[in-house]
């Protein structure tokens, strides 16, 4: 197996030598956006390689035509920063050519790139469970208590279930934890938390000492897990639910696939994601997705001198007001931590504005910051515009 994917591999690169990429970047064309393209010799997981790198840089991608029949991979992405700007920062503009041009160095393929990456600075530990209010307090309690530090973090929750990548150290040391006894330890206690009172749903929890692409993964567990199975119907949200319409070209051999639905950031890269994991290839697309964006619950941004124990003691007063993480992204920079949260009232009604100032109270007002306040969320019309629109082609691998 090895044998047969480093000659898939050297073939891949004696193929990108002979066609090397292309890249323009265009701030000229557009009025209101960059204009990158990105011409390939195609490759599967292409797409998904040049969409992560536009999202890693915090990219909002606007519009997007994508063309991949055949040999070539022929794609034009309309791109602005987090404030709707077009890109001028030069090292931005460098870093993709380097990531997508000719000078990019050689990277396999995604599926078999999003894999383990030993480290020594940290131990990763990868969850999937029962999702259910107060988990994420729980799981950072648990590892408070062993001696863990948690320095980075992703939670994901959809219907009904969890999953989490979380990278620790050893509390006194720093380093990452090595000890097996102590690691099995943490497993099984991870995996108690996780399962909860859900007996027909298993959970897991993985333990490695590497680094991988945090989001790229949380998609593969997820699907793994069988997430998109909805336990049950609850048909207060149709209208919320995005519009996915399947016409299937026999002669042609192609499914026509169209998505309307909200925009939020980072859409069109997990729609590239489960695609991909379903082992589809997009051969033509249009996207547009222009336009504001919708709320995921309410977001709230911490910003704090990070210390022992902070991600549990933040997550219990959520617990303790009411409130669970739909989403959370944890992070550690040069002794700061800087976390959000997606939030919701844990009885599914809007968050109240006096829990809010309770929990601003209780961790510090200067700390925790509000992006998008109770009152905006509650005048958030139920049938709102379409503003993420894709239209493709698709064929089965």
């Amino acid at each position: 197996m090895s044998f047969s994917q480093d000659m898939d591999d050297e073939y891949e690169k004696l193929i990108r030598r002979m066609n090397p990429p292309r890249v323009v970047i265009d701030n000229e064309t557009c009025k209101n956006a960059s204009v990158i393209r990105v011409d390939s010799a195609n490759k599967h997981g292409i797409l998904l390689e040049v969409v992560q790198v536009l999202i890693d840089l915090n990219l909002i991608i606007t519009k997007a035509y994508i063309s991949s029949d055949g040999g070539w991979f022929m794609d034009v992405f309309n791109v602005t920063d987090q404030d709707g700007n077009k890109i001028t920062d030069e090292e931005i503009l460098d870093y993709i050519q380097k990531s997508l041009g000719s000078d990019a160095c050689f990277i396999s393929s995604m599926r078999r790139s999003v894999g383990v990456i030993p480290s020594t600075d940290h131990t990763s530990i990868e969850l999937t469970g029962s999702d259910r209010p107060g988990l994420l307090s729980e799981v950072s309690a648990v590892l408070t208590h062993l001696k863990c530090s948690v320095v980075n973090a992703e939670v994901w929750t959809h219907n009904t279930r969890a999953a989490a990548v979380m990278h620790v150290t050893d509390e006194e040391t720093g380093c990452a934890i090595t000890d097996p006894e102590r690691l099995s330890k943490v497993k099984q206690l991870l995996c108690n938390v996780l399962k909860g009172s859900n007996k027909s749903r298993e959970a897991k929890t993985v333990v490695s000492h590497g680094v991988t692409h945090t989001e790229r993964r949380l998609h593969q567990m997820m699907f793994a897990d069988r997430d998109y199975e909805r336990i049950y119907n609850d048909g207060s949200d149709e209208a919320q639910r995005p519009n996915v319409n399947v016409v299937n070209w026999y002669d042609k051999d192609y499914s026509v696939v169209t998505i309307r639905s909200k925009d939020r950031p980072k859409l069109l890269f997990d729609t590239v994601c489960t695609l991909t994991d379903m082992q589809y290839v997009v051969f033509h697309a249009n996207v547009d997705a222009e336009g504001p964006e919708a709320y995921q619950g309410l977001k709230l941004e911490l910003c704090t001198t990070d210390r022992v124990g902070l991600l549990s003691d933040v997550t219990r007063i959520f617990r303790e007001n009411s409130l669970s993480v739909t989403r959370a992204e944890v992070t550690t920079r040069a002794g700061k931590a800087v976390n959000t949260f997606h939030v919701r009232d844990a009885s599914g009604y809007p968050v109240d504005a006096k829990t809010i100032d309770s929990i601003r109270e209780a961790i510090g007002q200067t700390i925790l910051q509000v992006k998008g306040s109770p009152e905006e969320i509650k005048q958030i019309p139920q049938e709102s515009p379409t503003r993420f629109l894709l239209v493709g082609l698709f064929r089965s691998r």
